[in-house]
C-alpha cells in the first residue's frame, strides 16, 4: 500500500488537521506547533500547489523556495517526495539542519523556518512573510501555482505595488459558518482534482485548501463551495448573451450563472460550444471537433477572467458576449496595479492567488502562466486574427470570428462530399430540416436548445444565403434545403 497511502488513509478518519491555513499564521497564532505525520500525508496526497513543493533530496538552492513562500502565501517544502508524490525518503542529519537555517538566516530578511523529520520526509515549514520581499542569494523569487519564479526588477515592482493589507478573497466572513458550505460541491472539486477524501471534514479539508482559518471561510472558499453564494458575494455572477449581427442591442440567447466558479466555469464553455460552429474530423476510429475559434483559447481566456476579475467591485459581473463576428470575454478589473499593457503575455501576477491555486488544482489553468502566450499561438495556428486585449478599469479580450460565409461554404462542401463535418448551430438546423421538412420553429427551439427568436434569427441567415427556401404558406408549407430536391430525384 505504501507509507503515504497508508497515513493518508489512516488520517483522513481523524479530526483536527488545520493543514497549509497554519503556514499563513505563523507560529505565535499557534502555539508554536509543527507538522506531523497526519499532515504531511494529505499534503502529499493533494500534491504541489501554491503551497507545497515537493524535493527528491536537499540541495543548497532549497533558499529560493524558502524566500519564494515567505514571499507568496506560505508553505512547506517537503524533501524526499518526487513531484508525482512518491516518497523515495530524505534524512535530516544536524549538518544538513545547519544548513537549511543558514540559508534561511541568510535571506533578506532573514526568514524564521521550522525544520522536522516525519518518518521518511523532511519537512521545512515556512510563514508568510511580514517584511516583504524576501531575496536569497540567487534574487527574488516567488510561488506561481506550483512552482516557484524567480521575479525580475518589473515583476518585483508591480508584485508589491499593491499594498492592500488583506485581500479580498482572504477575507473571512463571520456570518458564513462551515453549515453554508455545500457537501456536495467539495466532493465534486475533490474527485476532479484527484484527491482522496474518505472521512476527512469539511472543515478539515477546506483548512487544507488555504481557503478556511480559524475564523472561518475565506470569501475564496465562499467562491467555490458555498451553498448560496450570491447572498454573500451578490456580485460573483457571470452574464452569458448571445446578440444578433454585430451590436449590442438583440440577445437573442441569454443565461445568468449565480453559482460557484467552477460551475461558473463549466456553464460559459458549454454556451460558447453551444454558439460556435464546429466541423468533426475523423481519424480512425476517433472524432475530433474542431470550433472556428480554438476551444482550448477560449478556455483559457474564461478561466482567466474568472481568475483575475476584482470581486471587491459591487454591482458587477463577467460578461461573455458572443456576436455574429467576434467572442468578447469581459470581467471587472483592469491590471494588477502597476503592470503595464505592454507586459501581457510577459509578466503573471495574479490578483487572486487562492482561486488561481484552486483552478491549478482542477488543471483548468496553465502551469507557468502562459494564458495570453496560448491564446495568441493557438489563434495564428487556425489563421485567426490574434485576440485583442483591452483594460480601462475592465478587462477584455475580443477574438474575431471567421467570415461567416467563407466558413459556412467551407463547412457545407465537407458535409455534402464526405459526410464528416457538421456545423453546430446552423448546421444542426439544416440537418433537422432535412429529416422534418415540415417542422415549425417551436419544435426546432426545443431540438436545438435556442430560443425561437434564436431560430427565426438563424432560419433568416439561412434564406439571406439561399441555402433554404419556404414552399408553401407559413401553416402547412415546408423547409427544402437548396439543390438537394433535385439530387433526391
Amino acid at each position: 500500500m505504501g507509507w503515504v497511502n497508508y497515513m493518508a488513509s489512516e488520517y483522513l478518519s481523524k479530526p483536527g488537521y488545520h493543514g497549509q491555513s497554519d503556514f499563513r499564521q505563523g507560529y505565535t497564532a499557534h502555539g508554536g506547533s509543527s507538522l506531523n505525520q497526519q499532515d504531511v500525508s494529505l499534503l502529499i496526497e493533494e500534491g504541489e500547489s501554491l503551497t507545497v513543493e515537493f524535493k527528491e533530496k536537499y540541495t543548497s538552492r532549497i533558499d529560493e523556495d524558502i524566500v519564494a513562500f515567505a514571499n507568496t502565501k506560505g508553505g512547506a517544502i517537503l524533501l524526499g517526495v518526487q513531484d508525482d508524490g512518491t516518497v523515495v525518503g530524505e534524512r535530516l542529519t544536524n549538518d544538513m539542519k545547519g544548513r537549511i537555517n543558514s540559508l534561511a538566516r541568510n535571506s533578506q530578511p532573514p526568514v524564521q523556518i521550522d525544520i522536522m523529520q516525519i518518518q521518511e520526509v523532511i519537512a521545512i515549514r515556512v510563514p508568510e512573510g511580514g517584511e516583504k520581499p524576501y531575496c536569497c542569494s540567487s534574487g527574488y523569487f516567488r510561488r506561481l501555482n506550483g512552482t516557484t519564479q524567480k521575479l525580475n526588477r518589473e515583476e518585483l515592482r508591480v508584485m508589491f505595488a499593491d499594498n492592500e493589507a488583506v485581500p479580498f478573497e482572504e477575507r473571512s466572513r463571520r456570518e458564513f459558518t462551515f453549515d453554508a458550505v455545500s457537501r456536495a460541491k467539495v466532493l465534486a472539486f475533490s474527485k476532479e482534482a484527484k484527491i482522496r477524501l474518505g472521512s476527512t471534514t469539511t472543515a478539515d479539508f477546506l483548512r487544507s485548501l488555504n481557503v478556511a482559518d480559524k475564523n472561518g471561510v475565506r470569501n475564496a472558499g465562499i467562491l467555490f463551495f458555498g451553498k448560496e453564494i450570491k447572498s454573500h458575494i451578490p456580485q460573483a455572477q457571470l452574464a452569458l448573451l448571445a446578440f444578433k449581427g454585430r451590436e449590442k442591442e438583440h440577445i437573442y440567447d441569454r443565461k445568468d450563472v449565480l453559482d460557484d466558479l467552477l460551475t461558473q466555469f463549466n456553464e460559459a464553455i458549454s454556451f460558447l460550444k453551444k454558439h460556435l460552429n464546429v466541423r468533426s474530423e475523423i481519424t480512425g476510429v476517433d472524432r475530433n471537433d474542431i470550433y472556428e475559434i480554438p476551444l482550448d483559447a477560449l478556455r483559457e481566456a474564461v478561466v482567466n477572467a474568472i481568475m483575475h476579475r476584482d470581486y471587491s467591485i459591487t454591482g458587477t459581473q463577467i460578461n461573455i458576449e458572443v456576436y455574429e463576428d467576434r467572442v468578447e470575454i469581459v470581467n471587472p478589473g483592469g491590471l494588477p496595479a502597476g503592470l503595464p499593457k505592454k507586459s501581457l503575455g510577459k509578466m503573471s501576477i495574479r490578483r487572486n492567488e487562492l482561486v488561481s491555486d484552486l483552478f491549478f488544482r482542477l488543471r483548468k489553468v496553465e502551469r507557468i502562466g502562459m494564458g495570453i502566450k496560448k491564446m495568441r499561438l493557438l489563434a495564428r495556428q487556425a489563421g485567426l486574427d490574434e485576440p485583442v486585449f483591452e483594460t480601462n478599469g475592465f478587462f477584455s479580450v475580443v477574438f474575431r470570428r471567421p467570415d461567416p460565409d467563407t466558413l459556412f461554404k467551407a463547412g457545407w462542401a465537407a458535409q455534402k462530399t464526405t459526410q464528416k463535418t457538421t456545423q453546430k448551430t446552423t448546421q444542426m438546423i439544416l440537418d433537422i430540416i432535412r429529416k422534418e421538412p415540415q417542422i415549425t420553429r417551436k419544435s426546432l427551439s426545443e431540438k436545438t436548445g435556442l430560443s425561437e427568436d434564436g431560430i427565426k434569427y438563424h432560419l433568416a441567415q439561412l434564406k439571406k444565403r439561399k441555402w433554404i427556401e419556404r414552399i408553401g404558406a407559413d401553416k402547412g408549407g415546408r423547409w427544402v434545403v437548396v439543390g438537394e430536391e433535385s439530387e433526391k430525384d
